[in-house]
């Protein structure tokens, strides 16, 4: 038998839901975070800090940042973190490259 597929309804989020990913991305070094996790997935804090010329404990605290905003996770491999996009973080890139076009 075919199991019948049931359907979902989106939950709309909440006010607060929306601000918390909102300040999530609220200063340019975190916008550069996310366009260099979306290009490189599994991308460590170093190689973050090499690429874009910043200090490695601002950037580790804008991560940080990110990862509580739920727009990156990462992933904990012996010495180093491996940083990717969550889904919320995908939907925010496709915002943010139509926006920068716009």
């Amino acid at each position: 038998m075919l199991a019948k597929k049931r359907k979902v309804e989106k939950k709309q989020k909440t006010s607060r839901q929306m601000e918390r990913h909102l300040k999530g991305v609220a200063n340019h070094w975190r916008i550069e975070i996310l366009f260099l996790v979306a290009d490189n997935k599994g991308i460590g804090m170093d190689d973050i800090a090499e690429k874009l010329g910043g200090n490695l404990k601002t950037l580790s605290e804008h991560a940080r940042r990110l990862t509580q905003a739920g727009l990156i996770k990462k992933h904990y491999r012996s010495q180093t973190v491996a940083h990717e996009l969550t889904p919320y973080g995908k939907k925010f890139m496709k915002f943010l490259k139509s926006f920068s076009y716009s």
